[in-house]
């Protein structure tokens, strides 16, 4: 297999675009017969944007077309979210996604489009941990020892997210842990962790694939992850609710869509090329090793869907008892 980055494009430098075209013909006179675009509504370098290239790829291999990577950011993963909702439902538009899905929907915020009118799920496509970090000049080294600290020194600690939305772990954890600790927002990742590697905020609740490099380098140390078991891609670090708060659980998800309308056919095709990508044991070991977990279960465009909607119920009542705004 013989992978091509193709540079250069006017149009495609203007988003900020990355094509993987591969050098064979599509089998399928139908569908699809020219180059996909598949939008990451977040700038290059987060969790999103680090699957859906490793996705790209291997997903222009099993289609035989080029998949046009196109990152589209902007108020909380709606601008490029709403690019495919607007987008021609004939496959040629796809986006990937995660948890901003359920959060902007839990927030009520005024969105320029509806979710479940207008994208027609695919396929889930992983499970990033949430990790619970701090700069490692920072004298904490366990999850009951940030509770202690926060509890006798309310306000005096800050953290970071990524965008408003991404604040929900961190806050539905300040809800168990009965702590006042100041939320400053960003606006992408990078951002974000510059000032926290930089001492500008003392910790995050983050996503595992872009801090993971601080991490294993030694500028960032782990507390706890978010999920409810233990880590395949982080083994070694506690879960929060083992380490000293009860019923705590977050996971970062991300799935494709397509418009509504899409073609019954061609989600399919695509669930199917999808679902066998995540099942391949070389790609597994790759995603585990930049912080994801591979999809366990049943994988349909039905159950991603369900799911989906069970987190923005989960979401919206966190949100209602934090008493948090859209920004």
């Amino acid at each position: 297999m013989r992978v091509i980055l193709l540079l250069g494009l006017k149009t495609l430098m203007a988003v900020g675009a990355t094509v993987f075209c591969l050098g064979v013909q599509a089998q399928d006179a139908q569908w699809p017969t020219k180059s996909i675009r598949l939008i990451v509504p977040y700038t290059p370098g987060g969790g999103t944007d680090i699957l859906g290239r490793m996705l790209g790829r291997r997903l222009a291999d099993a289609l035989g077309v080029s998949i046009v990577i196109e990152n589209r950011p902007g108020s909380d993963g709606s601008i490029g979210t709403d690019v495919v909702a607007k987008a021609s439902p004939d496959g040629y538009t796809l986006l990937i996604d995660g948890t901003s899905q359920a959060y902007n929907v839990a927030f009520g915020k005024k969105l320029p489009y509806d979710s479940v009118r207008d994208l027609a799920p695919i396929a889930q496509t992983a499970n990033q941990q949430v990790l619970l970090i701090v700069n490692a000049k920072v004298p904490i080294q366990s999850v009951q020892q940030l509770i202690d600290y926060a509890r006798a020194n309310p306000g005096k600690l800050s953290y970071g997210a990524s965008s408003n939305a991404n604040a929900l772990p961190m806050e539905l954890f300040k809800i168990l842990t009965k702590t006042d600790i100041v939320h400053v927002p960003y606006r992408g990742s990078g951002p974000m962790l510059n000032d926290l590697l930089g001492g500008q905020v003392e910790l995050s609740m983050s996503g595992a694939a872009a801090p993971l490099p601080h991490v294993r380098a030694g500028s960032l140390r782990v507390l706890g992850i978010g999920d409810d078991r233990r880590s395949s891609s982080l083994p070694e670090f506690p879960t929060i609710s083992e380490a000293g708060v009860p019923g705590f659980q977050t996971l970062q998800w991300s799935g494709v869509y397509a418009p509504a309308a899409t073609p019954r056919v061609i989600i399919e095709r695509l669930n199917r090329e999808i679902v066998s990508i995540l099942k391949d044991p070389v790609f597994i070991k790759q995603v585990i090793e930049v912080g994801f977990d591979p999809v366990v279960g049943i994988n349909t465009p039905e159950a991603w869907g369900a799911m989906v909607a069970g987190e923005v119920k989960k979401w919206s009542a966190i949100v209602k008892q934090a008493g948090l705004k859209a920004e």
